[in-house]
């Protein structure tokens, strides 16, 4: 008894020291991707780059990171979180440092676009979430996912204000390079996500990928899963590329835009912490469309009513609350149907979906603007996009799929 004890001990401050970990790296990776709207601004006064040039970098690193996403899934799931993080680290770091450094439109597009995507698909969701999806017991998987997404907020709530004040001191550079420093400090916490022993062979393991992702291609939950991501991505990606413009054309004081994307980690924390709690006791599917309802009468509310300090401080909040808190829902979602030996392939394959939509959020947002002066068109594709994912994730449910072996969420 004694000895269970002890090792009860011991796996849970494992878990705990993973958990917080696991934080911290998406802190850094999330952290600093949601700063890039701030940079919008100084790429185009100071290196005379057009606004859509510098959204379609941004939007390039979003597809880029869905296309990679899969790829770094699978590799995490075969050789552990711990180099897959490492390698991402470098080429999100090299890729900030080369925008920073380099002052040419194919630097840009290159670096904050390609390197960043390939860096933060392996250094966010589908390989540092996962990973804790497999730590975790079945019993505790929601929360625990759920808890290291709140705790990767924090970076939003820090990073932001940091960038914006380096930025006034010493330029857009140096914030860049202060950045890619911030990547590669977080990267050795890898190490408390790495696997303490070797994947077993696919015959006692349980299925082979090709069978699991034939079987997941068929399954109708996993496929409206799926498409009904790209709405998340979609949302996201355009808020966070473009509030702070949106703001300065509503004439709206300086700073606030910052202060909005601040708040919105900020809420964030409680948001995800909040949605992994609810999928431990509740279907996903359902608690997903509500969150999507919430979304988009949050976004028509705010867009339909007249602007103030109020205003945006209430919607910031309300999108934090339902910001990344899609994540634990979705990856808890997939992990109980289908297990947790596929995890990242599974998620990565769902998650590419996302970041189509993130790529067309940020690139179209730009596009909008240049083309019409005004953001009107893709806010109201954002709000309209947040009714069809709600009523795409109704209907899913949460049988366990034939091939995988059972689990709870």
């Amino acid at each position: 008894m004694e000895v269970e004890m002890k090792t009860n001990d011991t796996r849970r401050r494992t878990m705990i020291l993973a958990v917080v970990s696991a934080a911290l790296i998406m802190s850094a990776a999330m952290g600093t991707r949601q700063t890039f709207g701030l940079f919008l601004g100084p790429f185009s006064y100071d290196r005379g780059v057009p606004v859509t040039l510098v959204a379609f970098a941004i939007a390039l690193h979003n597809l880029a990171w869905g296309l990679a996403q899969p790829f770094a899934g699978a590799a995490a799931d075969r050789h552990g979180a711990l180099p897959v993080i490492g390698f991402g680290a470098l080429a999100y770091a090299g890729g900030l440092a080369l925008s920073a450094l380099v002052a040419s439109d194919a630097a840009l597009v290159l670096g904050m676009g390609l390197l960043v995507g390939i860096g933060i698909s392996c250094t966010s969701f589908g390989v540092v979430m996962t990973a804790i999806g497999k730590m975790a017991p079945p019993e505790t998987r929601s929360m625990a996912m759920g808890l290291a997404s709140a705790g990767g907020s924090l970076g939003q709530v820090l990073l932001v204000p940091v960038v914006q004040s380096v930025t006034a001191s010493g330029g857009m550079a140096w914030s860049l390079l202060v950045l890619a420093a911030v990547i590669l400090a977080a990267a050795p916490l890898g190490f408390f996500l790495r696997r303490d022993e070797p994947v077993p062979p696919q015959s006692s393991a349980g299925p082979p990928l090709g069978a699991i992702l034939a079987q997941a291609a068929r399954h109708r939950g996993y496929r409206l899963l799926t498409v009904g991501f790209f709405a998340c991505g979609f949302q996201l990606a355009f808020i966070a590329t473009h509030l702070p413009g949106y703001l300065s054309l509503c004439h709206m004081p300086v700073g606030l835009g910052a202060m909005a994307l601040a708040l919105i980690g900020l809420f964030n924390m409680a948001g995800s912490w909040g949605c992994g709690w609810l999928g431990g006791r509740f279907a996903q599917g359902p608690v997903l469309g509500w969150l999507y309802l919430i979304r988009g009468a949050a976004i028509t509310t705010f867009v339909a009513l007249p602007k103030s300090e109020i205003s945006v401080v209430i919607f910031a909040a309300i999108m934090g609350l339902t910001w990344l808190g899609t994540v634990p829902l979705t990856s808890g979602l997939v992990a109980r149907i289908f297990g947790v030996q596929h995890l990242g392939a599974l998620f990565g394959l769902c998650f590419l979906s996302h970041q189509i939509g993130s790529f067309l959020g940020a690139w179209l947002g730009g596009l909008v603007l240049d083309l019409t002066g005004s953001y009107s068109l893709i806010w109201a594709a954002t709000a309209a996009s947040g009714l069809v994912a709600a009523l795409l994730h109704f209907p899913i449910g949460n049988t366990p799929a034939g091939l995988a072996r059972p689990v709870q969420a």
